[in-house]
């Protein structure tokens, strides 16, 4: 007769080895396909978005199934592609010529510079810095210019990917359900959690900024600030950034208009300060507050990560991919912990909603 153990033993040297393969033949897979990486997230971001009106259409509204991806690529384009394509349109507009945007550059840091010294004797800017500034700016304002091409490409991968993923919906949630290795309750949590820090990071975090942006806009038009449309479109950017967000457009600018003798430069710092702050706090605690309570090391941590990995789509992506993470090792203490106290986050989720369920 057989020995029991070492039968269990077989089994799981085999488990293991099939494990390992597993495993090499999956990272080689996405070492080669990184470049593709930003294009499967945002594909997923997508999905997720526009899941229920996806069903909506195909089981309520009987329409074909490549009908409805057509009509959400088409709802899609229109809401995010074309404010994107403004953003980038309008920056490139002002750095396409390099050498001229930099000495520009130069100019305003020198102002600061002039202005601080004389004023309140503060070096801020010295000849290190400035050389640094400069060369960072420099190797920001080339990549964002080369990198108007790969973004085209992500896009077009994006949505190759979201179409059969739309289009055969059902199919492909069952088959992520079924290859999970993981218990059917914390699959379900899993795709309600993500659901709502995708929502929040996608959604939540560019509104709060677009809002800010055209309160800031606002103030540029009444105080005659320069190039207020590319001021905006910074200003959006910066604003997805916890902690320092606007701030970064708003000081150098009123700082170099006072530099100038204009002095309506104090009066954009404090207008952004009181007004901007206002509109920032107001959408955090009320829109932010009912999709996710992000925390806000997630978000600097994940833009600061996204910027590296994905270039500008990075300040969407990036903190989405953190906050997976962290959802994961939440998910393996579930899993394989036997101390009670590591499930107290699921366990405030003892009924799971049936979103997810196939």
């Amino acid at each position: 007769m057989p020995n029991t153990q070492d039968f269990i033993k077989g089994t799981v040297i085999k488990q293991i080895f099939l494990l390992a393969v597993i495993l090499f033949l999956s990272i080689l897979i996405l070492w080669h396909l990184a470049l593709f990486l930003p294009s499967l997230l945002g594909a997923l971001t997508l999905y997720i978005l526009c899941r229920k009106l996806n069903f909506y259409l195909i089981e309520n509204r009987k329409w074909k199934s490549w009908l409805a991806a057509s009509f959400i690529f088409l709802v899609s384009g229109i809401i995010l592609i074309l404010p994107a394509y403004f953003l980038i349109e309008t920056i490139i507009d002002k750095v396409e010529n390099v050498q001229l945007y930099i000495d520009n550059f130069t100019i305003f840091l020198e102002k600061i510079q002039e202005y601080l010294l004389k004023e309140f004797n503060i070096d801020l800017l010295n000849k290190d810095t400035m050389s640094q500034l400069q060369s960072w700016i420099t190797k920001q304002s080339t990549s964002l210019v080369s990198g108007t091409l790969n973004t085209l490409t992500v896009v077009f991968s994006m949505y190759f990917i979201l179409y059969f993923m739309l289009t055969n919906a059902r199919k492909f949630e069952s088959t992520l359900i079924l290859i999970a290795p993981l218990k059917k309750t914390n699959v379900k949590l899993i795709g309600n959690k993500i659901n709502s820090m995708v929502t929040a990071n996608a959604v939540g975090i560019p509104v709060v900024a677009l809002g800010q942006a055209i309160v800031a806009l606002i103030g540029y038009f009444i105080f005659g600030a320069p190039s207020p449309m590319l001021l905006f479109a910074l200003t959006f950017i910066t604003s997805m950034i916890p902690i320092v967000g606007a701030a970064i457009v708003y000081v150098p600018l009123g700082i170099y208009m006072m530099a100038l003798g204009d002095n309506n430069g104090i009066w954009i710092i404090l207008y952004c300060i009181c007004i901007v702050g206002l509109t920032d706090n107001v959408l955090r605690f009320t829109l932010l507050k009912k999709l996710d309570d992000i925390h806000p090391l997630n978000t600097v941590f994940g833009i600061i990560l996204g910027l590296e990995i994905f270039g500008f789509m990075g300040l969407v992506f990036g903190p989405i991919l953190v906050s997976i993470t962290l959802l994961l090792i939440q998910v393996y203490q579930n899993e394989f912990s036997s101390n009670p106290q590591t499930n107290q986050y699921w366990d405030e989720n003892k009924n799971p909603s049936e979103d997810f369920e196939v």
